[in-house]
Protein backbone atom coordinates (compact mmCIF):
# COMPACT_ATOMS: atom_id res chain seq x y z
CA UNK A 1 0.00 0.00 0.00
CA UNK A 2 2.65 2.32 1.02
CA UNK A 3 4.51 1.66 -2.03
CA UNK A 4 1.56 2.59 -4.37
CA UNK A 5 1.32 5.67 -2.62
CA UNK A 6 4.88 6.41 -3.02
CA UNK A 7 5.13 5.34 -6.85
CA UNK A 8 2.23 7.57 -7.22
CA UNK A 9 4.05 10.83 -5.58
CA UNK A 10 7.51 9.61 -8.01
CA UNK A 11 4.93 9.98 -11.11
CA UNK A 12 3.09 13.25 -10.41
CA UNK A 13 6.33 14.61 -9.61
CA UNK A 14 7.93 13.41 -12.84
CA UNK A 15 5.03 15.10 -14.53
CA UNK A 16 5.67 18.11 -12.52
CA UNK A 17 9.65 18.38 -13.33
CA UNK A 18 8.77 18.08 -17.24
CA UNK A 19 5.87 20.91 -17.16
CA UNK A 20 8.87 23.20 -15.52
CA UNK A 21 11.46 25.03 -17.82
CA UNK A 22 15.14 24.05 -18.07
CA UNK A 23 17.77 25.64 -17.88
CA UNK A 24 18.41 25.52 -21.31
CA UNK A 25 14.68 26.49 -22.41
CA UNK A 26 15.18 29.83 -20.33
CA UNK A 27 18.58 30.39 -21.84
CA UNK A 28 17.06 30.38 -24.96
CA UNK A 29 14.20 32.72 -24.14
CA UNK A 30 16.82 35.19 -22.65
CA UNK A 31 18.78 34.95 -25.88
CA UNK A 32 15.32 35.39 -27.52
CA UNK A 33 14.07 38.21 -25.38
CA UNK A 34 17.66 40.07 -25.60
CA UNK A 35 17.93 39.99 -28.96
CA UNK A 36 14.35 41.70 -29.41
CA UNK A 37 15.41 44.50 -27.23
CA UNK A 38 18.47 45.27 -28.83
CA UNK A 39 16.91 45.33 -32.31
CA UNK A 40 14.37 48.08 -30.46
CA UNK A 41 17.40 49.54 -29.30
CA UNK A 42 19.18 49.74 -32.74
CA UNK A 43 15.18 51.39 -34.12
CA UNK A 44 15.29 53.92 -31.32
CA UNK A 45 18.50 55.09 -31.64
CA UNK A 46 18.04 55.20 -35.43
CA UNK A 47 14.79 57.47 -34.95
CA UNK A 48 16.60 59.91 -32.19
CA UNK A 49 18.99 60.51 -34.52
CA UNK A 50 16.69 61.26 -37.27
CA UNK A 51 14.55 63.22 -34.81
CA UNK A 52 17.69 65.44 -34.01
CA UNK A 53 18.81 65.64 -37.85
CA UNK A 54 15.24 66.78 -38.68
CA UNK A 55 15.49 69.26 -35.84
CA UNK A 56 18.69 70.90 -36.92
CA UNK A 57 17.44 70.70 -40.86
CA UNK A 58 13.96 73.04 -39.56
CA UNK A 59 16.43 74.92 -37.65
CA UNK A 60 18.50 75.51 -40.63
CA UNK A 61 15.79 76.79 -43.11
CA UNK A 62 13.51 78.91 -40.99
CA UNK A 63 17.52 80.86 -40.52
CA UNK A 64 17.42 80.47 -44.47
CA UNK A 65 13.88 81.98 -44.66
CA UNK A 66 14.38 84.62 -42.43
CA UNK A 67 17.50 85.99 -44.76
CA UNK A 68 15.18 85.42 -47.65
CA UNK A 69 12.17 87.40 -46.11
CA UNK A 70 14.90 90.28 -45.42
CA UNK A 71 16.00 90.12 -49.03
CA UNK A 72 12.23 90.70 -49.97
CA UNK A 73 11.67 93.66 -47.50
CA UNK A 74 15.14 94.75 -49.22
CA UNK A 75 13.96 94.51 -53.07
CA UNK A 76 10.42 95.91 -51.69
CA UNK A 77 11.85 98.63 -50.29
CA UNK A 78 13.98 99.28 -53.48
CA UNK A 79 10.94 99.10 -55.81
CA UNK A 80 9.28 101.11 -53.81
CA UNK A 81 11.28 104.03 -54.33
CA UNK A 82 12.20 103.25 -58.13
CA UNK A 83 8.64 103.68 -58.32
CA UNK A 84 8.05 106.75 -56.32
CA UNK A 85 11.27 108.56 -58.36
CA UNK A 86 9.09 107.16 -61.51
CA UNK A 87 5.94 109.16 -60.33
CA UNK A 88 7.76 112.38 -60.31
Amino acid sequence: MNEDKIIEKLLEHDEKFEEMATKSGLSALENKVMTSLDRITVILNRLDEERYFTTEWIRRVEEDLKQTRKTIDLHAMELMAVKQRLAM
